[in-house]
């Protein structure tokens, strides 16, 4: 926690704007705050509200154009950054202050070995030689609890992963022992329990050396387990700003407190029970083996029933992943059935299987990715019966194509545009209408939320329920936030290392878990509740 003493960072009045087609956009707006030794500054908003951007020009790194800063003053050690020299800029920038990037892959470089990249950093700005960088590379990766350092230094990035290679990035940003590091959405995406190592991580590194740390994050949940101070940034503004607990506990703006109530877990106690018990399983995996190298899973058994949520749920490498291209039989079993309706889906002949497609439908992680950008709207939506050739008459394509994007709450005139005017939440709307073009009965939904913004991840989340009651949908519901889980859930599957290791009703599982690897996984995801408590 920080003393009174004087701020190692100050921001003032920082205006930003961007040159477009369409004229000059405003992303930052006179905003303002101050960092000091010890501090974790929580700058919390959604997409587009500010929050890189403001990053970008504190580390020297806006693109300009089309990026410009119209106004403010950045001052780092009482100098004005924005008035100094892109040479001695350059200087001060990894000596003073360092960022963390989201996204490892796209920041190191894959041809290079990840202690090189770190032993650089001694070379160009120290002149140290390279013997002596690498052994200054060795030590930083094993302070970031890298195993087997000296061997894992002449590695690559790709053979790291993702919590490691933020790890690499961690390492990289200590190299020359900054005063302030800027960790930019640092755990998005990362498995709870990496996500929670590496935020341990930070706060040690943060006492240890007695730095300042702005973590700039969309996550309440994880604001909440390091920050001492919190800026909530809308479109560029600051509408709300003070200790986290003040913030959190006494939000004053309506945007603070809508934030605050789209937090997942809030509505797990809204759910309706489910009346399904006495019906027969709409899908029964039985005995389900994958065998690559390793087990990718290994004697899977569960039941799908009628107008059910089933969460699966684990780390990355537990087999979520690969029972979902099971189920859409993407891949071949080594062993075991899957029963649709009874049948095995292993044994379908071409109209089986093209009648289970119809009726087994997915929403992937990626809206933007499964969109193909250019066609409209319309046409994603409406392949779908044109691949499947007689389910609808051509004439009634329009309308149903505006009928789908009214229940997934877009308008009609939408259809004319392309996947890239529109945000990620809207995006994820119109994945979810198309597949709910071919009247579906099962919805895989492999991490469909994880990206998204926590108001739209909440909306994603009651679309998802509301859609279910409205056509009478199963979903399988596979991610790694806990939270989000508990908010739709009717039943729980933990699994771990390709094997289920627990599974039930979601309320005993997440109220009372038996398995010690679910224990550990509430344990470490983040938990706001026990700040408002």
């Amino acid at each position: 926690m920080s003393d009174n003493s004087k701020p190692l960072l100050e921001v003032s009045d920082l205006a930003i704007s961007f040159d477009t087609v369409e004229g000059s956009v405003d992303a930052v707006k006179g905003i303002s705050f101050k960092v000091s030794k010890g501090e974790t500054l929580a700058i919390i908003g959604e997409s587009g509200s500010g929050k890189s951007v403001t990053a970008s020009v504190i580390m020297g790194i806006l693109s300009c154009p089309p990026g410009r800063v119209k106004r403010g003053e950045v001052f780092l050690h009482n100098q004005d950054i924005l008035k100094m020299s892109e040479i001695n800029r350059r200087e001060l920038m990894g000596r003073k202050i360092a960022i963390i990037f989201q996204d490892t892959l796209s920041h190191l470089n894959p041809v290079f070995s990840v202690g090189s990249q770190i032993a650089e950093c001694f070379e160009v700005h120290k002149n140290f030689s390279k013997k002596k960088s690498w052994e200054m590379a060795v030590k930083l990766l094993e302070r970031v609890n890298i195993p087997n350092a000296a061997n894992r230094a002449k590695d690559f990035p790709h053979q790291f992963s993702g919590g490691q290679r933020q790890r690499v990035m961690i390492a990289m940003a200590l190299a020359l022992e900054p005063d302030i590091i800027i960790a930019d959405e640092p755990t998005t995406a990362l498995d709870v329990t990496i996500q929670a190592k590496i935020l341990e991580l930070l706060v040690e590194l943060r006492d240890e050396r007695n730095m300042g740390l702005i973590l700039i994050t969309h996550d309440l949940g994880i604001a909440s387990e390091i920050a001492d101070n919190v800026i909530v940034l809308k479109d560029g503004q600051v509408v709300e700003k003070g200790s986290l607990k003040n913030v959190f506990l006494n939000p004053k703006h309506t945007y603070t407190k809508t934030l605050m109530k789209s937090l997942p877990g809030n509505n797990f106690l809204k759910k309706k029970p489910l009346s399904n018990k006495k019906a027969n399983p709409i899908l029964s995996v039985q005995n389900i083996s994958k065998y690559y190298d390793i087990a990718a899973c290994n004697n899977i058994n569960f039941d799908l029933y009628p107008n059910e949520i089933l969460g699966i749920v684990g780390e990355s490498g537990s087999g979520k992943t690969t029972i979902s291209n099971l189920i859409l039989k993407l891949t071949e079993p080594t062993s075991g059935v899957i029963l649709y309706n009874g049948k095995n889906i292993f044994d379908f002949n071409k109209l089986d299987l093209f009648n289970f497609r119809r009726k087994v439908q997915v929403v992937f992680q990626d809206p933007y990715a499964s969109l193909n950008p250019r066609m409209r709207v319309y046409d994603i939506i409406s392949e779908p019966w044109i691949i499947h050739n007689g389910f609808l008459d051509k004439k009634l394509f329009d309308k149903r194509v505006s009928e789908l994007l009214n229940s997934v709450g877009l308008s009609s005139q939408d259809s004319k545009k392309f996947p890239h005017e529109f945000s990620g939440g809207q995006r994820q709307r119109i994945a979810i209408a198309r597949a709910l073009a071919l009247n579906p009965e099962v919805i895989i939904c492999d991490e469909a939320v994880s990206a998204l913004d926590v108001s739209i991840q909440s909306q994603i989340i009651k679309l998802l329920s509301d859609l279910r009651d409205k056509f009478s949908l199963s979903y399988i519901f596979i991610a790694h936030d806990l939270p989000v889980v508990k908010d739709i859930a009717d039943r729980v599957i933990v699994m771990k290392s390709g094997e289920i290791v627990e599974q039930g009703d979601a309320a005993k599982i997440f109220s009372n878990p038996n398995n010690q690897y679910t224990k550990d996984l509430l344990k470490a995801s983040p938990d706001i509740t026990s700040l408002l408590n």
